[in-house]
């Protein structure tokens, strides 16, 4: 019996080490389990971070290139705006240019008709030099002629 107490206590401390060596497997195991879980979760959050770096990329390349096509639009802008600038500057010239030219053929379309004038002014004032003088040069011939009949007149009649 004694010996029926001595294996019952060995068998007792086999299934006490055995229970015991299945406790430390189950501990390992979710030692192991808890390895693996912290792994998967640390991966998981790296695709995470990952995910959202690559959003955050994706954000920023689209305001960087959302703020380019803003900055080319604004240059585009300004550029139509310089040559509209350009362009009004230049048809300001041209309009003071045909102004200016247009009060020169005004000068000297008055100054031609002016020189007009005075050229009729002064055929007018030759014309009648020579009419007077074609009078006067009549008047002298008759009163010669008047007077050469009243000599001849005066000499017959002596």
């Amino acid at each position: 019996m004694q010996q029926m107490i001595k294996q019952a206590e060995q068998l007792k401390a086999e299934e006490a080490k055995m229970l015991e060596a299945k406790k430390e497997r189950a501990l390992k195991m979710i030692a192991e389990v808890e390895v693996a879980n912290k792994r998967a979760i640390d991966v998981k959050e790296q695709r995470k971070n990952e995910e959202k770096n690559l959003e955050q990329q994706i954000v920023e390349y689209n305001r960087a290139k959302a703020q380019r096509e803003e900055e080319k639009q604004a240059e585009l802008k300004r550029i139509k705006e310089e040559k509209e600038r350009e362009v009004a500057r230049l048809r300001e010239l041209q309009e003071k240019a045909a102004d200016r030219q247009a009060e020169i053929d005004a000068l000297r379309a008055k100054r031609a008709f002016e020189e007009g004038e005075r050229a009729a002014r002064e055929k007018e004032r030759r014309d009648l030099e020579h009419k007077q003088k074609v009078l006067k040069d009549m008047e002298e011939a008759r009163q010669r002629q008047f007077f050469e009949r009243e000599t001849r007149l005066a000499e017959q009649a002596k």
